[in-house]
């Protein structure tokens, strides 16, 4: 068998849609950098919005806020309902193969969701928790940047994971909701639990953008990215305001 013979796939796309796996070094380097712009691009908008919305909405509206929302035992569902759909749509539209001004957008309404449902946490971390945010932000991107490492230096084809990590994402979507319905608290393992599954993502994603994402889908590399780091980051700060209670 001729192991030097042209790749089978590569005639069937053009150099801006081969997949990045098979394209040439300059194209594949190329699609991973803007993926990873796209990728800080996003945690820098989710970072600026926060911020104004701490900055130029008064303490006072956003404690009566989270009053109405904390008065009402279902209302964390009806985020969480409306937070799933909008991640359902961005992701369609960040993935779109017609227009790339519908990638833009859905990776824009995605951190603007992020945005909206971090504020109950941040809040709560600002009241009782402070300097929390900035130590969850920076161990979040520490631990990012060792498994981004570990997959890049061993081009590791994590595919498989898949259906488990849906799984495990399907089951703890379901513990959450739980809580909600029968009035229990998921305490510190939870935490622990949701950092290692997130972590998982972050491997399995980053596996993804050197084998299955196609050298012009970097937004929506971005976006699951993305994705993988905001949920990382929320359970990390979750847990060090656990631990600050205590």
């Amino acid at each position: 068998m001729n192991y030097m013979q042209p790749n089978p796939y590569a005639a069937t796309y053009d150099a801006d849609t081969m997949m990045a796996a098979w394209a040439s070094e300059d194209a594949r380097v190329g699609f991973i950098r803007r993926t990873y712009l796209h990728l800080a691009g996003a945690i820098g908008l989710f970072a600026l919005l926060e911020g104004m919305i701490f900055t130029l909405v008064p303490a006072e509206t956003l404690e009566n806020l989270m009053g109405s929302l904390l008065s009402f035992r279902y209302s964390w569902l009806i985020v969480m309902a409306g937070f799933v759909g909008v991640s359902w749509l961005a992701n369609s539209w960040a993935t779109s193969a017609t227009s790339q001004a519908m990638q833009y957008a859905g990776l824009l309404l995605y951190v603007l969701a992020e945005t909206v449902i971090f504020v109950p946490l941040l809040f709560i971390a600002n009241q009782v928790a402070p300097g929390a945010i900035g130590s969850a932000g920076l161990l979040t991107l520490i631990i990012f940047g060792g498994l981004t490492a570990i997959v890049m230096v061993t081009r590791t084809d994590l595919t498989s994971w898949g259906k488990y990590l849906w799984f495990g994402g399907l089951a703890a979507l379901g513990l959450v909701v739980a809580a909600v319905v029968f009035n229990f608290s998921l305490g510190v393992w939870f935490s622990g639990a949701m950092i290692a599954l997130s972590g998982a993502y972050i491997l399995y994603d980053t596996s993804n953008v050197l084998h299955n994402y196609r050298t012009n889908q970097h937004v929506a590399a971005a976006l699951a990215l993305f994705a993988s780091v905001a949920l990382m980051f929320w359970y990390i700060l979750r847990l060090f305001i656990a631990l600050r209670d205590r």
